[in-house]
């Protein structure tokens, strides 16, 4: 990586961020947002920083993470977009405007994007490219194997709950339910990174060991700067929420449209990194970056929002309504067959994009 410069955009995007911030904050200033034309071109200013600042963070969590090495790259990687996902769900369900189930359509929607969406297009690219390509079934199975039962605990389980009546789970209950998804997300860390790294490793090729390519002085300012993305993400995240809201208000969209928002920008990073590995012929690598993200999702986010849910005094809606479920086990019924065999070609990542259409269409048209 030292043999390349850092890109420009890595600590251009946090310093405008920053800025932004320290003007927003002067009211003497008037800048802000507001539903004038000047209002506009603050939210789409807002939002052009705030998508290159969260691609920023990522940039220098990798930088970070290929330094290091595993397991401690991967859980940095998780940490750092998961600090960003809970600033925008805390800020969005902590606004003017009650969203309690902002946290719930927001892993929802990470869910259909990353199996339906990202997988879709990921397995469609390279079909087109290679006809075919090969992955681990047995690394396949353990993410969906876990994504299964974390996704079911928590958006399906709340439904059908006797102590309180869904959709909702009773303190004790959230409580038991975040300690158990941060408990197999933690197994499945040490399954991917040290006992059984060779599941998630496409044949023939080798895991990186902790990268020494990775100059200190590059790494010290890579950790400086990922820090100032990440505060410069958690202090924009309430200017984000006035947007999400403004604009959802003003195109008549359904509050689940703010999740799908939320997740598209948390996903965007990773979205690409895995699509650019597809067309490269390491589906191996799509998936992990995939799937991944979505145990992340579910394992840290959810156990996160319900202590701030829980602390704050906030409601917390996580049961799905039928139409939804029935979405998401079709999803997974899907993902099973798509990754049981070990090989892919063009009509299973069309049928994964017809699935994702589906799940777009029915949030505007339930």
């Amino acid at each position: 990586m030292s043999a390349h410069p850092m890109p420009r955009s890595s600590w251009i995007f946090p310093t405008l961020a920053v800025l932004l911030f320290i003007a927003t904050s002067i009211p003497s200033l008037g800048i802000g947002f507001t539903e004038t034309t000047a209002g506009i071109v603050f939210a789409v200013v807002l939002l052009v920083i705030l998508f290159g600042t969260v691609f920023a963070a990522v940039h220098h969590a990798e930088v970070i993470a290929h330094k290091i090495g595993e397991p401690f790259g991967t859980l940095l990687l998780t940490l750092a977009v998961t600090i960003i996902e809970v600033a925008l769900i805390a800020s969005i369900m902590l606004g003017d405007k009650a969203v309690p189930t902002l946290a719930r359509d927001t892993v929802f929607a990470v869910v259909m994007i990353v199996c339906n969406g990202l997988v879709g297009i990921c397995i469609l690219v390279g079909g087109l490219r290679y006809r075919e390509q090969d992955f681990q079934v047995t690394g396949s199975n353990i993410y969906l194997s876990v994504l299964i039962v974390m996704a079911t605990i928590t958006l399906i389980l709340p439904n059908y709950t006797l102590t309180t009546p869904g959709p909702f789970y009773s303190n004790a209950q959230l409580a038991f339910v975040s300690v158990a998804t941060i408990m197999l997300y933690a197994v499945f860390l040490y399954t991917q990174t040290i006992r059984h790294q060779d599941y998630f490793v496409a044949d023939g090729s080798s895991e990186g060991a902790a990268g020494g390519h990775v100059s200190n002085r590059l790494l010290a300012i890579s950790a400086i700067l990922l820090l100032v993305s990440l505060l410069a993400v958690v202090l924009l995240a309430k200017k984000f929420s006035l947007v999400v809201d403004a604009g959802i208000e003003r195109i008549g969209a359904p509050e689940a449209f703010a999740g799908i928002l939320v997740a598209l920008l948390i996903l965007l990073p990773e979205s690409v990194a895995a699509i650019s590995a597809a067309r490269g012929n390491d589906l191996q690598k799509s998936i992990n970056l995939a799937l991944g993200s979505s145990l992340a999702t579910i394992g840290l986010t959810i156990p996160a929002v319900a202590v701030a849910a829980y602390a704050l005094d906030k409601e917390l809606v996580l049961g799905l309504s039928a139409q939804k479920m029935v979405l998401l086990v079709m999803t997974f019924v899907l993902s099973m067959l798509t990754f049981g065999t070990g090989r892919t070609n063009i009509l299973f990542g069309l049928v994964h994009l017809v699935v994702f259409a589906v799940f777009i269409f029915m949030v505007f048209v339930p």
